[in-house]
């Protein structure tokens, strides 16, 4: 088995990088592969158990995601996220069980609503993928990432339920909307638990290695102890993503640096997996459904009229709320517009802005299924309490690879044209980045010139004054590499020790003015991220230069 896995990693990379090269979609291309390689004579089935893709493939996805996501913009955008990472969730299970249990003959309620809890969710993995190598704005893709992380809490808790009372088991609340209550509750809370211990444990270590080998194990620990007390693990997993993402910044700058390489290295090799893995599936689970009885005609009608489902639903969901989202922006606005009866009452926050047609039209074709879809459809159960054979089993199992497979092909292939066609050029999203970026380096110019004054009054020497002029002239930076070459030339003449240890001081105060101004919500997490990704490698470069001789 594993030197299957193996075998198709390598190749998946090797298909990635050639679709780099002709700007294709990778993960599409690797999925149309698999599909195609699935129908060589002699091909052996590369089967996961669902506990391995649900335990050991989703969790480093979700927590890569969720460290490298700004809190801030999350909470911005909760009330978006929410609606369709829970509630479109819930109204797309409903929506797909109706049409199942209509076109798909002879299955239960039951049964379909099964299959709508497993086909509802869309996949974080493909999600993100395609919408950032396709370029969107950065509002809607907040929406698209936060939608992306929670909506599989959504369908899972749902999906338990309805397999408890087809199965004649117990669900560990048979109430749906209290056990999802908890399960979102208790696995926030355990995530944020967990993603503060780690820290806590990592503040305290002095190897990087050793940092990042914590932060490995987190996904996996917060996973596991939230299924165990039957909370939410996705959930889990994102929220210890979140703690330690929004502190990774107490963290040193060689840890940040390994780490960030790290996941991204993680990122593109479970990615690829993914997707050659959906793809391989296609023979083996039409023979199953082929083996078990199943007319193909009617899995091919019943594949076909979900898939519709999920695309219509979704669109209606979208653009309806969206009406909802633009009446009460206006409201809100004009109370904010209107003076005040009460001169006590503190003015309601000024609310995002809502998104255009044209981003709510691309939200609405991002409805592509994956990984989870496919594990949770494996996960059903062979046989009932009563020990007959769970209803329709090998019915959902094909229906969910088939719309999963349908939305790949149709809305992930598409999505890149739309996205070209509809011209998502945001203006006020690149004025609000630029003046982001802007506020970043004037934060960081002022710091630099109060350390400065700090280090004059505090150091009186000649030679100390003329090595404040000289740093004071090279304050103004572009990029890294600039930074450490004008460092070099800047200092010639002094002592190299002691140059670099105001070199230190200053980047000290420029990321504690950076990082206080992201705690106090003026600095959005993504460009802080983005500066300190720059500081971090000024002072790796900064350190290889003392090293040298001690004059220069």
């Amino acid at each position: 088995m594993f030197a299957e896995i193996l075998v198709v990693i390598i190749i998946a990379i090797a298909i990635t990088a050639f679709a780099e090269r002709r700007n294709f979609q990778p993960a599409l291309l690797v999925a149309i592969v698999g599909l195609g390689a699935s129908f060589m004579p002699g091909l052996h089935r590369l089967e996961l158990e669902p506990e391995v893709i649900l335990g050991i493939v989703l969790p480093p996805l979700l927590f890569s995601a969720a460290s490298d996501f700004s809190f801030t913009s999350f909470v911005k955008r909760l009330g978006s996220i929410v609606n369709l990472g829970v509630f479109l969730v819930f109204a797309s299970a409903a929506a797909v069980a109706a049409v199942a249990s209509l076109t798909v003959p002879g299955m239960p309620i039951a049964a379909a609503l099964v299959l709508g809890a497993i086909v509802a969710p869309p996949d974080a993995v493909t999600a993100i993928a395609i919408g950032s190598k396709a370029g969107l704005p950065s509002g809607l893709m907040t929406v698209l990432k936060g939608e992306s992380l929670i909506n599989d809490a959504a369908a899972l808790t749902l999906l338990a339920v309805a397999v408890a009372a087809t199965a004649g088991t117990h669900a560990f609340i048979d109430n749906t909307a209290l056990y999802f209550l908890y399960a979102a509750v208790v696995g926030v809370i355990l995530g944020l638990v967990i993603g503060h211990g780690a820290q806590y444990a990592r503040r305290r270590l002095a190897n990087p290695s050793l940092a990042t080998v914590i932060s490995v194990i987190v996904p996996f620990a917060a996973y596991l102890v939230a299924e165990e007390f039957h909370a939410s693990g996705v959930l889990a997993v994102v929220a210890a993503g979140f703690a330690l993402g929004h502190h990774g910044t107490q963290s040193g700058y060689e840890e940040r640096m390994q780490e960030r390489q790290f996941w991204r290295t993680i990122d593109t090799l479970l990615e690829t997996f993914v997707f050659a893995y959906i793809g391989l599936q296609l023979r083996f689970v039409i023979d199953d459904a082929l083996a078990a009885g199943l007319d193909i005609s009617d899995l091919l009608l019943g594949g076909v009229a979900i898939f519709l489902t999920t695309v219509v639903v979704r669109f209606a969901w979208v653009f309806g709320t969206a009406l909802l989202a633009r009446w009460r922006h206006r409201a809100v606005m004009k109370r904010l517009a209107d003076p005040p009866r009460n001169p006590r009452r503190r003015p309601p926050p000024t609310p995002e802005v809502p998104l255009t047609w044209k981003e709510n039209a691309v939200l609405s074709w991002t409805g592509m299924r994956g990984v989870v879809t496919l594990a949770a459809a494996a996960g059903i159960p062979f046989m009932t309490v009563a020990g007959g054979s769970f209803p329709y089993r090998e019915a959902i199992v094909a229906l969910a690879f088939l719309v999963t497979i349908a939305t790949l092909l149709v809305q992930g292939i598409s999505l890149p044209w739309l996205i070209e066609r509809l011209s998502l050029e945001d203006d006020e999203d690149k004025a609000y980045a630029e003046a982001q970026h802007q506020l970043a380096h004037r934060l960081a110019h002022e710091a630099n010139a109060e350390a400065l004054d700090e280090f004059r009054r505090t150091h009186a020497s000649p030679r100390a004054q003329r090595l404040a002029d000289a740093m004071e002239r090279r304050a103004d930076r572009v990029s890294a590499d600039e930074e450490a070459e004008e460092a070099e030339g800047g200092v010639r003449g002094f002592d190299r020790k002691e140059a670099f240890e105001l070199g230190q001081l200053l980047l000290d105060a420029r990321r504690r003015r950076l990082i206080a101004a992201r705690d106090a919500r003026e600095l959005d997490d993504m460009v802080l991220r983005e500066v300190l990704e720059q500081m971090d490698l000024e002072q790796a470069l900064m350190d290889g230069m003392t090293k040298g001789a001690g004059r220069l």
